[in-house]
């Protein structure tokens, strides 16, 4: 035989609210994350080149210039190396510099880019603590304030 009672309310109100302070958290780490990284990526002065195929110009700030301006990096290394990556090049060929350059240059962009997603995943999550943590209370608003109910099982 189990008994339910109010308490048990009192213990979805408070997981609830547990939820609820637990999404404002991730929110609040979430928006200071994206800030860091695009504060962080303005500091280096980087601008997308003229000749991307959008956004030319624009200083990278977010993810959209950070994951453009890789893509133009890649472009001008594959232009300049004749289409052949760090890898296909000759451990002597003076143009290998210029494509493990390029490599890292595109990694460190596409990190940002990963940077941003996560804090906007981390954000996203919170929302949804919050969501569920405002449903949990208003179920548990809804518990009829009677005396303790008895459920027996049918056996």
């Amino acid at each position: 035989m189990a008994t339910t009672s109010r308490s048990t309310g009192k213990q979805v109100r408070m997981l609830g609210l547990v939820s609820i302070i637990i999404g404002a958290v991730m929110i609040i780490a979430g928006a200071v994350t994206w800030g860091m990284v695009s504060t962080k990526l303005a500091a280096e002065n980087i601008t997308v080149s003229a000749d991307a195929y959008m956004l030319g110009g624009a200083k990278v700030t977010g993810p959209i210039e950070a994951f453009v301006q890789a893509d133009t990096i890649s472009h001008h290394a594959l232009t300049a190396t004749n289409g052949k990556t760090y890898a296909e090049l000759g451990k002597d060929d003076p143009l290998r510099a210029t494509a493990m350059t390029a490599s890292f240059l595109r990694s460190s962009l596409f990190t940002s880019v990963i940077a941003f997603g996560v804090a906007l995943f981390a954000a996203g999550v919170g929302v949804l603590a919050i969501l569920l943590g405002w449903a949990l209370r208003l179920v548990a608003a809804r518990e009829p304030a009677e005396a303790p109910v008895r459920v027996t099982a049918d056996a």
